[in-house]
């Protein structure tokens, strides 16, 4: 008999990004699975623990032609258009904290210098394969992980990150590295799914967080708890359409210092 997913399982998906959305379904699938199929799961549970981190998975690893298929149509819109608000000037240091496989590249012009990194080395070979055939010399991508960034202080004049602080292991972390490697008087712009502030809506999705959580993925982030304490200055924080999940930052680093 084939297995089913119950429709209170399928309505924890609704709404999530479509590359965590898949990895959320294929749990839930393993949930329902026959005495066999179990079996076959519980022999690679300790593989799967072994990776906290998403893009450190099995599965993201696979997933990566799905990732590239379905998430430009869900987030690639609002990445163009920010990045191109940002209006870089010639030569400016950008630095992209979680660049996956390379699908904002194109976003930026060419005139600046863009270092991408990300966690998963088969995410970021499918980005170097992109920049080789675009001819794109003024981009280099490297593994890394976003929690302990392998830069000096101050070392770049902007600093994105587009749907990974939420799917990182400590996200405080992760954004005071970014406001660590940023320039004082530099720019950040953060693009991800945080914490409603309308209660009911809160709610709903924090209901996924069992899901979630599993995957690494948080629901229930509040932008204010991985802002606590930093040097930075809120600029704008909006959302593109009011059914949007996602939410858009704009910040300056170290205003203190300028």
């Amino acid at each position: 008999m084939g297995r089913c997913v119950r429709s209170d399982q399928v309505s924890l998906l609704a709404g999530q990004p479509y590359h965590l959305a898949f990895v959320a379904q294929e749990q839930l699938l393993m949930s329902t699975a026959t005495p066999h199929q179990q079996d076959l799961k519980d022999k690679s549970d300790s593989e799967h623990k072994r990776s906290r981190v998403p893009h450190a998975a099995k599965l993201y690893h696979n997933l990566v032609p799905a990732y590239q298929a379905f998430w430009p149509a869900v987030a690639g819109k609002n990445i163009r258009a920010e990045v191109g608000a940002l209006q870089l000037a010639k030569d400016t240091k950008v630095l992209e904290v979680g660049v996956g496989t390379g699908l904002s590249l194109a976003s930026y012009p060419t005139h600046i210098r863009l270092t991408g990194i990300d966690l998963s080395e088969s995410m970021l070979a499918e980005a170097q394969t992109l920049i080789d055939r675009k001819g794109w010399d003024h981009i280099s991508v490297q593994p890394m992980n976003a929690e302990e960034l392998e830069f000096e202080d101050d070392q770049f004049d902007v600093v994105t990150s587009f749907h990974t602080v939420s799917v990182v292991s400590n996200p405080a972390k992760m954004m005071r590295e970014l406001v660590r490697v940023c320039r004082p008087g530099g720019q950040i712009l953060i693009i991800n799914h945080f914490r409603s502030d309308n209660p009911i809506i809160a709610r709903v999705v924090d209901s996924a967080g069992n899901v979630t959580k599993r995957l690494g993925w948080r629901t229930d982030l509040e932008l204010e708890e991985v802002l606590r304490e930093l040097p930075i200055r809120i600029d704008q924080r909006y959302k593109p359409n009011p059914f949007s999940f996602f939410t858009i930052m704009k910040a300056t680093a170290k205003p203190d210092r300028v």
